[in-house]
């Protein structure tokens, strides 16, 4: 019997966290149990995750099974660019410099600045009337 190698990884972004499974295979990208197609809608979205894939040209190559949480699609579909930009440099390590140089191994650190005391947000205020 021969066996599959697997390669995880974790992603996150803004309140996003992202699951990666990648193995060996034919490019299929399935999504919380749905295709990538199906799971997000916005061709943004589905463009973001695969820009990994391209970069490396694996986009044919390997299968990719990913569970996200959290956050809105924009959030997940950067959570899932991590990930996979994570499992390929595991999965081979001259992959890490192209990765790298494209950016792609770094965390997005940028989330939403919380509420402050007096104010309607984190910055609005509000009106200010004279009399």
């Amino acid at each position: 019997m021969e066996t599959i190698t697997k390669y995880k990884a974790t992603g996150r972004r803004k309140e996003s966290i992202a699951t990666v499974e990648l193995f060996a295979g034919n490019g299929e990208i399935v999504v919380n149990k749905k295709p990538c197609d199906s799971y997000f809608l916005r061709e943004t979205d589905r463009l973001i995750l695969k820009q990994p894939l391209k970069i490396t040209n694996t986009l044919g190559k390997v299968d990719i099974t990913a569970r996200v949480m959290g956050g809105g699609t924009s959030g997940q579909s950067g959570a899932l660019r991590l990930g996979i930009a994570r499992a390929l440099a595991l999965m081979d390590d001259n992959l890490r410099l192209i990765l790298r140089k494209e950016g792609f191994l770094t965390r997005d650190p940028r989330s939403k600045e919380r509420k402050k005391y007096g104010l309607k947000g984190a910055r609005k205020r509000f009106q200010w009337t004279k009399r």
